[in-house]
């Protein structure tokens, strides 16, 4: 309870979502680069150039830039930002997902904070009924930057594009990168020196949007549930954890899950609902009990659901464990503590999000 001039209200429960993964399985920006000939290809290279500017920690580099990486090439191809919403009506949703933000949507704020392009991610969010007010997202104006761009500097772009689709993406780490390095070096004293105005919202700027969505709210970062499962979420679920709040890792990669405080591995979205009902009667320190208690048994629990006690399922999850039940293409829930973990129960765990991963996300899966 919060006291306002004449009386008090109840702040919601808040909760901010990664979109790609947790929400939609669509890669956007790898599919965007399907839509011309070899560009899944070249996407896969500068992903890897991406791991690399990661790993060796380059100043201002962030997780997730692979979408600022891409886009001289996005231009030299004509994709339009209509093309950016095209792809994205392709797009799935998670299993459960809109039941479970339906069910939640009168005790808590959701919030969308993404890498994706914000055409993507606002198409998404509509979807699942997130108020584009709450999305964080990469904005890209790419309509705005061809009426800038001088289309003879996109001559190197195509130059690049024929080195990649050659001998490059076979090149070793070092030499790729000095390749790409004197690439996007010369692109930017260029026409297309413009496209460095774009910044992708990943790594810290997720963490920026994170805390300020908890200032807007009137909250801490002990008290709010974050949902992610990749690189680019790895600094707003540790700082989330740090300050004990509620860190989930939906179907997480090895990037992911030594940031997060809980895990979750399904082919739905259905059972965090354990999770927000367990957090808004009791916090954090509930949702661990809660987490614990279906780590230790949960293999009998979902045997004999009826021996599962209340405070630990709701109703509706109950509801929804017992309609899956024959369905063999569903993948029972794994939840699990992720704090204190030995090297071999982190190795089964990554086994565990993976296959759920791949069943989810399938081909976008094994990206960041």
């Amino acid at each position: 309870m919060q006291l306002i001039r004449g009386g008090w209200f109840c702040l919601k429960n808040v909760v901010c979502f990664d979109l790609e993964g947790p929400l939609s399985p669509q890669d956007n920006a790898y599919e965007l680069m399907g839509l011309f000939e070899n560009g899944y290809k070249i996407f896969e290279v500068l992903s890897r150039y991406d791991d690399i500017l990661t790993f060796e920690g380059r100043r201002n580099y962030e997780p997730g830039d692979t979408l600022s990486l891409i886009i001289p090439f996005l231009v030299y191809h004509n994709i339009s930002e209509d093309d950016i919403v095209r792809v994205s009506e392709r797009a799935r949703i998670v299993d459960g997902v809109k039941r479970v933000l339906s069910r939640i949507k009168g005790g808590w704020s959701v919030y969308v904070i993404s890498t994706s392009y914000s055409q993507h991610a606002l198409n998404i969010a509509r979807q699942v009924g997130i108020s584009k007010e709450n999305v964080y997202s990469t904005k890209l104006p790419l309509d705005v930057f061809y009426k800038r761009i001088d289309r003879r500097d996109l001559e190197i772009v195509g130059q690049m594009q024929e080195k990649i689709l050659g001998s490059l993406s076979g090149k070793g780490d070092q030499e790729l990168k000095a390749v790409l390095d004197e690439f996007y070096k010369s692109i930017s004293k260029t026409s297309l020196g413009i496209l460095s105005e774009v910044k992708v919202v990943g790594g810290v700027r997720k963490l920026n949007a994170l805390r300020e969505v908890v200032s807007k709210e009137g909250k801490k970062l002990s008290e709010v549930v974050v949902v992610g499962d990749s690189i680019t979420d790895f600094k707003m679920l540790e700082a989330v954890k740090n300050n004990n709040g509620v860190a989930v890792v939906f179907n997480g990669n090895k990037f992911a899950l030594p940031y997060g405080n809980v895990g979750l591995a399904c082919s739905s979205m259905m059972p965090i609902l354990a999770i927000f009902d367990a957090f808004a009667s009791g916090g954090a320190r509930k949702v661990f009990e809660v987490v614990l208690e279906w780590q230790k048994n949960g293999d009998r629990f979902l045997e004999n659901l009826a021996e599962i006690h209340a405070s630990c399922i709701p109703d509706d999850l109950k509801d929804f464990l017992v309609e899956r039940s024959s369905d063999r293409g569903f993948l029972k829930p794994t939840f699990s503590s992720l704090l204190g973990l030995s090297e071999s129960e982190r190795q089964k765990l990554v086994e565990i999000h993976s296959k759920a991963r791949k069943q989810v996300r399938g081909e976008a899966g094994k990206l960041g």
